[in-house]
């Protein structure tokens, strides 16, 4: 198991292994480890070789010499790119998923889950309001710590070799509940616009749709 590999490697490098008992889900064990850690400078990144660790210092760099509050290991800037193994409806899932994002955080990535932070920035998003929803607690710790200064580092982002992705339509029904909370609390305006226009469309769509049956 994953735990019993960390615990080996804990005798021989700087790296400890938090197990946590009844807690589930990504953003609340980012939190945890975060938590846990005594250091300024904070990084979260899949450990199943999907982001590439080779890009850790390029990533670690801007926040150490406070070049930027937030830096992402970003797959939609030019020089990054997703798995080749993609299929169309994958492809347009994560496109769909970042564009509903990109209201509320100015980066090509929004929904990045290989980040670094200052310290500072986590606790201010934890006195904002931090939710633990779902598994894009970037998004939530950019929108609600108010980070101004974003810098995106290509990468590319390759499949799992292993295991299965814990990506289901629940997480992605929890992701849709994080952006209404997020939109409520920073953009409340735009949200009940996007409403008003989606009311509008339908209420078009449903009137000519009777009025063919009409005539």
């Amino acid at each position: 198991a994953t735990a019993d590999v960390i615990a080996e490697l804990a005798g021989k490098y700087c790296v400890r292994l938090v197990s946590r008992r009844g807690e589930r889900g990504l953003s609340s064990a980012v939190i945890r480890g975060f938590d846990e850690s005594d250091r300024d400078v904070l990084v979260c990144m899949d450990a199943d070789l999907s982001h590439p660790p080779e890009k850790l210092l390029d990533v670690i760099t801007p926040v150490a010499r406070n070049e930027t509050d937030f830096c992402i290991g970003s797959r939609y800037v030019a020089g990054g790119r997703t798995s080749d193994d993609w299929g169309f409806l994958r492809r347009l899932n994560s496109k769909v998923a970042t564009w509903l994002a990109r209201p509320l955080m100015a980066a090509r990535d929004p929904m990045a889950g290989f980040f670094c932070i200052r310290r500072e920035t986590f606790e201010s998003a934890r006195r904002n309001g931090m939710r633990a929803i779902g598994y894009k607690i970037g998004l939530e710790i950019c929108v609600r710590s108010g980070c101004r200064r974003i810098r995106e580092i290509p990468i590319h982002f390759v499949d799992r070799h292993a295991g299965t992705s814990k990506l289901t339509a629940r997480q992605q029904l929890l992701y849709l509940k994080q952006l209404i909370h997020l939109f409520l609390a920073t953009r409340p305006a735009f949200l009940l616009a996007l409403f008003a226009v989606v009311a509008v469309c339908c209420g078009w769509a449903i009137g000519r749709f009777a009025g063919l049956f009409v005539e």
